[in-house]
């Protein structure tokens, strides 16, 4: 379902109980806390039984209440302000183990990942980076150490690599004003979504350059104008942003382009050594 639930609420709200508008107006009021609660809690907190949240979720339209949850949260994920986020994940936390609690939930986001991440997406995101003559990797904000990781390692493998990352909307403008058609573009973005990158992503696509999208959704801002998406699950309702399965993502996308260009990397890698041993620039292990 595509519409925002709180149009659908106040679409429908003419036809509902005095039972369902209690639903309605906790969820319009204090969604931060209904899109985490269960059925059996929401229908505790409002005066309703458990059964009739869940009906009320069907008569909105949804297969049942897990879906209703779940476009609460989405919707949750771009609306959140920093201390609403903060109060949500103390929220959820309560009493519960804080690194079981985080462990799982990255976890979760890894499987949804694998499961959601188009294969057919990451081969052509594969290709466009082994054939463009250069390569832009926009990332601003929190998702900035993503961009830095994979510049890191494309680096070795490419001679032309720029990252874009910590920049104004300006000063990102600057440094892709010379972006064409014979480069690629990998941009990061997460909820709350960060405007800049996805006007420079609108820009370099409108030069003919093929941008690869690191994100949540296809139907994210970011999703929305891109060539390719790569779809890699992250919560943002704590305070620190998941990242786990955006980094596997990256992991995965270095692996693939690597295996393409294992010759340059074998040359590149016996040249490497030499210097980093002349130079002492890693610490040399001592047996004993």
């Amino acid at each position: 379902m595509s519409k925002d639930i709180l149009a659908l609420l106040q679409e429908q709200s003419p036809a509902f109980s005095k039972g369902q508008h209690r639903i309605a107006k906790f969820i319009t009021e204090s969604y931060d806390k209904a899109a985490f609660m269960t059925a059996n809690r929401l229908g505790k907190t409002v005066g309703v039984s458990e059964s009739t949240v869940v009906r009320f979720a069907v008569d909105l339209g949804f297969d049942g209440y897990p879906s209703m949850q779940k476009a609460m949260q989405e919707m949750v994920l771009n609306r959140l302000t920093s201390v609403q986020r903060i109060e949500v994940a103390n929220d959820r936390i309560g009493d519960r183990d804080v690194v079981s609690l985080v462990l799982h939930s990255d976890m979760e986001k890894l499987r949804q990942t694998e499961e959601n991440l188009s294969r057919e997406s990451f081969k052509a995101a594969v290709n466009a980076i082994l054939q463009a003559k250069r390569v832009y990797i926009l990332g601003v904000r929190s998702v900035a150490p993503l961009a830095n990781f994979l510049g890191y390692y494309l680096n070795y493998m490419f001679n032309n690599v720029h990252v874009v990352s910590g920049s104004s909307t300006g000063e990102m403008f600057e440094k892709i004003v010379n972006v064409n058609a014979d480069d690629v573009v990998i941009a990061f973005s997460f909820p709350r979504y960060s405007a800049s990158t996805t006007k420079a992503a609108q820009y370099c696509r409108s030069t003919g350059a093929k941008v690869i999208g690191v994100t949540d959704s296809p139907e994210s801002p970011l999703g929305q104008c891109c060539d390719h998406v790569l779809v890699a699950k992250s919560d943002m309702v704590s305070l620190v942003d998941s990242l786990v399965a955006p980094l596997s993502v990256i992991n995965a996308l270095i692996v693939a382009v690597a295996a393409k260009r294992e010759k340059e990397l074998h040359q590149t890698f016996n040249a490497l050594e030499h210097i980093w041993e002349e130079y002492n620039v890693y610490e040399k292990q001592v047996r004993k």
